[in-house]
């Protein structure tokens, strides 16, 4: 059996993050950078020439932060029932401690989906159009425990999104897990549906913050579990079956729309769900994907659905390096231009200039401070735990997590882009306010965010080879310190 070598020791440092530092001003900075930080505290700074200058503008307030987090998956629960207790309490307490990342929103699966084992439903009987044989037992081996697991190791609690990728077969004009549409005759069954899992889960202990009406509606035929939806017909859906039946039953619970890429096709369906208070009513929000894309965030397109509906949110559901094994004990490669996604193959000619090689933690961080600079207010990744294969995927559609395993050897390796999430989800709190800044430098990616403790958070990115003179200023100080060459750094004002 072989321990994580470093998380022990990375604890220890991040224990000091809860602590006040009286030198420089009250700041704390935390950095990960290709050079081998690993959200290590740093204390002493390079002096350069040619600084840049910010300006921190805590009157200029934007959107509240919901929080950010990863995804509970079947095939993470179930990797980590092969480890071993201390490989297993290690991960959850990576990401769930006030020692480590603090998620504090997650996402999980309704029903299965392509990072499950197989394909099930919670009502699996034909006909049972009253639900009455509705059953979460599939759950109960692996993914209600990790999920209770992790809440008892969080110190504030976590949100979970629920989302489903397809109803019932049987509920459905194919009679298939992939492609096809809900039967108008199963419309009330469905929405009924939504609403037994949401008691299922509350009697298991766990409570379901919101949920998506369908995880990528736009859909696949011949992949994995899907159902098709267009605008017009989730709007239907959530008006006159879903969002009735949740409003006497789970009016606590949240509807997020649409759940999947941002661009062109957002804007469509905010159009649509937004058109007017009766096609919105039952909508808190849009959840959106960041597939369309390895370098683009679609400023254009959040911006527009914000615009559309300034008193709805929307949440970053998912996001991961999809069409690729991990790399496994190998930093270099996750800070090198060398990953591909599923467009470097397969997009059509007119949209390869969205999916050329990139750095993963440069996606990573510029999507995330790419999406809170544009009125996102929670950012979900997608597996917490994949294999060295980068599944169990029952359709073998490989990915990387931030966490690898070996189950086979008991080993765990902790990439990179864990550390990368890790300086969102610590140090910028749910119930946290975006705030306005301004720069002279646009090489340099930022953004800032105060606490509800009046702590200011500054998230940098320098991606480039040298390092750089900050100064900042925040009403009455004035603070100045270095970033890395290709590295991300969280600043803590106090």
């Amino acid at each position: 059996m072989k321990i994580v070598p470093y998380f022990t020791s990375m604890l220890a440092i991040l224990l000091l993050a809860g602590c006040s530092v009286q030198n420089n001003q009250n700041m704390e900075v935390f950095e990960t950078s290709a050079s081998g930080h690993k959200l290590e505290k740093i204390t002493e700074f390079q002096t350069l020439e040619n600084p840049v200058v910010v300006k921190i503008l805590p009157e200029e307030k934007f959107q509240t932060i919901t929080g950010f987090g990863g995804s509970f998956t079947e095939a993470s629960a179930y990797l980590l029932n092969q480890l071993s207790k201390q490989n297993r309490d290690s991960i959850l307490n990576a990401y769930f401690s006030s020692r480590g990342a603090a998620y504090s929103l997650t996402r999980t699966h309704i029903n299965s989906c392509d990072f499950s084992l197989s394909n099930y439903s919670y009502a699996s009987v034909p006909g049972d159009t009253t639900l009455e044989h509705f059953s979460i037992d599939e759950d109960r081996d692996d993914l209600i425990p990790m999920i209770k697991e992790a809440m008892a190791i969080s110190e504030d609690g976590f949100k979970i999104m629920a989302s489903p990728w397809t109803a019932s077969p049987w509920m459905k004009d194919n009679n298939d897990w992939r492609g096809g549409k809900l039967l108008p005759e199963y419309n009330d069954t469905w929405a009924l549906f939504f609403s037994k899992y949401i008691d299922a889960y509350k009697n298991e202990g766990i409570d379901i913050w919101g949920v998506t009406v369908e995880n990528e509606p736009l859909g696949n035929n011949n992949n994995w579990e899907s159902m098709h939806f267009s605008p017009e017909e989730m709007v239907d859906f959530v008006k006159n079956h879903l969002g009735p039946t949740l409003k006497a039953t789970h009016p606590e619970v949240k509807i997020f729309g649409y759940d999947q890429n941002r661009g062109d096709e957002l804007e469509e369906w905010a159009r649509i769900m937004y058109e007017n208070d009766e096609s919105s009513e039952y909508f808190d929000g849009m959840a959106v994907h960041w597939y369309a894309s390895t370098v683009d965030w679609f400023a254009e397109s959040l911006q527009f659905t914000h615009e559309a509906a300034p008193n709805k949110s929307i949440i970053q559901s998912e996001a991961c390096v999809d069409a690729e094994v991990p790399h496994w004990q190998d930093d270099e490669w996750y800070w090198s231009a060398e990953a591909t996604d599923w467009g470097w193959d397969w997009a059509p000619e007119d949209q390869k200039h969205h999916h050329p090689k990139y750095v993963p933690v440069y996606r990573y961080a510029r999507d995330i401070i790419g999406c809170m600079n544009n009125w996102v207010e929670g950012w979900i990744d997608w597996n917490m735990v994949l294999d060295r294969q980068g599944g169990p995927n029952w359709f073998k559609n490989w990915c990387t997590a931030p966490v690898i395993v070996d189950p086979e050897m008991d080993e765990v390796y902790f990439t990179p882009l864990y550390y990368t999430l890790t300086h969102f989800s610590k140090f910028i709190r749910p119930g946290a306010t975006r705030i306005g800044f301004q720069t002279s430098e646009t090489n340099l990616m930022l953004t800032a965010a105060q606490n509800p403790d009046g702590s200011i958070v500054l998230v940098i990115l320098n991606t480039g080879e040298n390092p750089q003179q900050l100064e900042v200023s925040v009403p009455n100080r004035q603070i100045a310190f270095s970033i890395s060459g290709q590295a991300i750094q969280t600043v803590v004002l106090k």
